[in-house]
């Protein structure tokens, strides 16, 4: 994400008082924050059901409707709201696959905070990674800023670290669900972790 908190702010400030252009841009900012969050998810709840993008979307949908409801002015406040809508729509999607039409609140508060750890185990999972401690300690909203340069590597490179760093699978289960081979998966790893590093050096 480019945007300091400052201009964030700005944008969010713009959206509430009417600007679609701005809203629009608001939600680029999180895309891949949110996708990733619902990728994670959806292998542990709905794998091969639902995709993550289709998720997102509808979150933004919904987002976009219901804009007026958002009282917060700050990226964070904004995060928090958009993982409430993400975390209903999943609920939605895990009672129709359950095949159960009475809504669940119990779920969506834990799917609300499912969605939280997953936030903060991506700071965990790949920080630690990439920088010493003294450099994650002072970033700022680190898990929105990782999703973005995540999303700026290759495919294989993005693969491969999620499946390793977030769903910390061994390089066999990453080797097999990437059918390639443990030396290959470990070179790519590295390669993947170093490209990380320097798109976050550029942020």
């Amino acid at each position: 994400m480019s945007q300091s908190r400052g201009e964030s702010e700005k944008l969010i400030a713009r959206a509430r008082a009417g600007d679609s252009t701005a809203q629009g841009h608001l939600f680029e900012l999180y895309r891949n924050y949110l996708y990733l969050l619902a990728r994670l998810e959806l292998d542990r709840e709905l794998r091969g059901k639902v995709g993550a993008s289709d998720l997102v979307q509808e979150t933004f949908l919904e987002a976009h409707r219901d804009f007026e409801q958002f009282r917060g002015a700050t990226p964070a406040e904004l995060v928090g709201w958009l993982r409430t809508i993400m975390a209903r729509n999943l609920a939605n999607q895990i009672r129709h696959y359950r095949g159960t039409k009475r809504r669940d609140v119990r779920l969506e508060l834990g799917l609300i905070a499912s969605l939280g750890k997953s936030s903060e185990g991506l700071v965990v999972g790949l920080t630690a990674a990439v920088t010493s401690p003294s450099q994650a300690a002072a970033q700022h909203e680190e898990a929105v800023l990782l999703a973005d340069a995540l999303g700026r590597l290759p495919p294989d490179y993005r693969e491969v670290l999620i499946l390793r760093n977030l769903e910390e699978l061994s390089f066999p289960d990453v080797a097999a669900r990437m059918d390639r081979t443990q030396d290959s998966v470990k070179k790519l790893w590295a390669r993947g972790l170093a490209r990380l590093k320097g798109l976050l050096t550029e942020t």
